[in-house]
């Protein structure tokens, strides 16, 4: 068998396979989880799932060295590692869709891109492997292999249940909102001009620049002064929630699970909405664009908290703290459109 005509059989089953994975993968990403009939074993699943994921970082490897140097596998061996491959990325995914809805959607959208992170690396690791000179390991090769055994690891750090996943959620949110109001605090502070730095500002001492749409006036501080306290508060409410999950959170009753997943998704949308606000704050400040993004961060805060109150998370000593954010936020947002609406 010349070394072309191998080279062309060997591809058959590789791109088959590709083709194959990416459809898997397409179905993971969109589709639903199968829901149990019976008692659901989440120790069991985790046992299971990771047996699979280790199963697939083996057969990646596996792969991987067979085609990084001479001689290249027999149209067999080519066709039993594809199949090998394959049948670990069904069992993963089989494996995923055990995971019903009922165990919460945070915890179950956090493992589906989990999974789907696996299966990416593996369609790249072929789609390298169909596209290299066969004769050697490339880097391209060896990135897409550690590419998979990064995804793969990756499952061992996952959430184990919705409280937990909700918690990633809200350590990620408080990271991004943390970072606005630094940014802010770091503009007010440095100089008078926040653009200083990327501006060229090469005029002479006689004609200092004149274009002050780049500086804040003094009734642009004053305004800046409430946005700045409304997205603390959105930064406490973050942190205090996630502290109120550490002690209560529950994932044994099913409203508990939907509790949890509904907190998920209001709190990501408070990182978008400090951003919002935190952008809007630099010259040249468009007032009636503050006051917008204040009353719609506002109304979200005002959201977020009555859910908390709501919730099995909330206790006696928690809703102290909501209540007193609850005001900080009514006072900031008043503040805030009392300054914005007085005339220039």
């Amino acid at each position: 068998m010349s070394s072309d005509n191998s080279d062309g059989n060997l591809s058959v089953p590789l791109r088959n396979v590709l083709n194959s994975i990416q459809c898997i993968r397409d179905r993971v990403r969109d589709g639903e989880s199968n829901e149990s009939q019976g008692t659901f074993n989440l120790s069991n699943f985790w046992d299971t799932l990771n047996q699979a994921v280790k199963a697939v970082s083996q057969e990646a490897t596996k792969l991987s060295l067979a085609f990084s140097r001479p001689p290249l596998p027999s149209v067999q061996d080519g066709e039993k590692l594809s199949e090998s491959i394959l049948k670990g990325v069904l069992t993963l995914s089989t494996v995923y869709y055990w995971l019903p809805k009922s165990q919460g959607v945070t915890l179950r959208r956090q493992v589906r891109d989990a999974t789907v992170e696996v299966l990416e690396g593996v369609i790249q690791l072929l789609e390298v492997i169909l596209s290299s000179p066969r004769q050697s390991l490339t880097q391209e090769q060896l990135t897409s292999t550690g590419g998979v055994w990064s995804a793969c690891d990756r499952f061992v750090q996952l959430p184990q249940d919705n409280k937990a996943a909700l918690l990633v959620v809200l350590t990620a949110q408080i990271g991004v909102v943390k970072d606005a109001i630094e940014e802010i605090n770091q503009a007010v502070s440095e100089a008078q001009d926040p653009f200083s730095d990327v501006l060229d500002d090469d005029q002479d001492e006689d004609n200092p620049r004149g274009n002050r749409d780049t500086y804040w006036s003094e009734r642009d501080r004053r305004v800046i002064d409430p946005c700045h306290g409304l997205m603390k508060a959105a930064a406490a409410c973050l942190r205090k929630l996630a502290s109120a999950v550490r002690a209560n959170g529950d994932v044994g009753a099913p409203q508990s699970v939907a509790q949890l997943d509904d907190l998920a998704d209001v709190s990501v949308e408070i990182s978008p909405g400090v951003d919002d606000l935190a952008l809007c704050l630099y010259p040249p400040m468009d007032y009636s664009g503050v006051e917008n993004n204040v009353c719609k961060l506002a109304a979200l805060l005002n959201k977020f908290l009555g859910m908390i109150r709501s919730s099995h998370v909330c206790g006696e000593s928690e809703l102290t703290w909501v209540q007193f954010l609850d005001g900080a936020v009514s006072h900031n947002l008043q503040k805030a459109k009392d300054l914005t609406a007085q005339d220039s």
